[in-house]
């Protein structure tokens, strides 16, 4: 990790921008390891209409004749989404067809060419009796089985999807309100979400008619999102609504946060650990900052400052950390997509 970024310090800091044409909110990095898809991004619009859209977007290394050889981020193709996505991602798999999921109103599956905007591959629909569907706020992709998807929704529920088969695996009930979002651990049968009543459930796909609540909020504030530790499945992150603090927990000491990280002046909107590293973490929010922090020592003394801050020129809606480039993480604020390299 290098030492604090800023706007205005070395020209040796890479920050490259993108201005798209609505209010970015959604946004994920393709894990692809060719070259040119490693720097592969996909955004969504959160525009308050039916009509949304999203955008893949690629850093251009344009010839050295050409504007002294400057680096670029551009537009390679775009569809119509119903309604603003509440998350997308690529296919984990880093291999063979080059997928992206969004969820809104529905899951959706776009299949990416080069070249060609992306197609419709299919749209996941687990009510059959009614025509109102509950909106979906998150979802993510199993990193170890990539034919499971699994979604939360405002409706109490969580789905399991088989995506070649184009079908649920399960529905539970996972919360006593709103699901407020989702994420698998390493490996691919144990799962958490966190919701509208305050609760980290922890779930195992063998073992459905069990879940473990692994902490509850102070007075039961609604948890927004929930990031596990990609190098040690033993550490989640999340955050109340309306917060500055990010929570660290350890789901082997369970309903005591093992260490909350400060640091904004503002509500905290989104946190994203280091793809390679299992004590580094990201979080942002509406005090236009990222800060990232190095919890090693968190175990045997309080976290109290990061390790790197950015200041962006506008209220970071989201974020998403590289796994393809872990040295580089993207931010969304207004209508900017950036890409810093840390």
């Amino acid at each position: 990790m290098s030492d604090p970024m800023d706007e205005g310090s070395a020209p040796r800091k890479e920050i490259y921008t993108y201005t798209a044409p609505w209010t970015v909110y959604s946004l994920a990095w393709s894990r692809r390891q060719d070259i040119r898809s490693q720097f592969r991004l996909a955004i969504g619009s959160y525009v308050e209409q039916y009509s949304n859209g999203v955008q893949i977007i690629e850093k251009q290394h344009r010839n050295a004749d050409d504007d002294d050889g400057l680096t670029s981020l551009y537009k390679t193709g775009e569809f119509d989404h119903p309604y603003p996505c509440t998350k997308i991602l690529w296919n984990p798999a880093v291999n063979g067809r080059d997928l992206l999921a969004t969820t809104g109103d529905y899951l959706r599956v776009w299949s990416v060419q080069e070249g060609m905007n992306p197609k419709k591959e299919c749209l996941l629909n687990n009510n059959k009796t009614s025509e109102y569907c509950a909106p979906l706020t998150s979802f993510d992709w199993n990193e170890t089985d990539h034919n499971i998807v699994g979604t939360s929704s405002i409706d109490t529920t969580c789905t399991i999807w088989d995506i070649e088969a184009q079908k649920a695996k399960t529905q539970l009930i996972a919360h006593d309100r709103e699901v407020f979002d989702i994420a698998f651990a390493r490996g691919k049968d144990v799962f958490a979400s966190v919701g509208a009543d305050g609760s980290v459930r922890m779930f195992d796909l063998r073992s459905l008619e069990h879940s473990t609540i692994i902490y509850e909020s102070p007075n039961l504030d609604a948890l927004l999102r929930l990031e596990w530790n990609k190098q040690d499945p033993n550490y989640l992150a999340t955050f109340m609504v309306d917060s500055r603090r990010t929570i660290i927990l350890d789901i082997r000491v369970p309903s005591i946060p093992v260490a909350e990280l400060g640091g904004h002046m503002g509500c905290v909107n989104a946190a994203a650990w280091a793809p390679h590293s299992s004590c580094h973490i990201c979080t942002v929010g509406d005090d236009n900052q990222a800060l990232i922090w190095d919890l090693s020592s968190m175990s045997k003394r309080p976290v109290e400052d990061p390790i790197l801050a950015y200041n962006a020129a506008g209220e970071i809606n989201n974020l998403h950390w590289s796994a393809a480039r872990p040295d580089w993480v993207s931010i969304a604020f207004h209508d900017k997509l950036q890409i810093l390299r840390v």
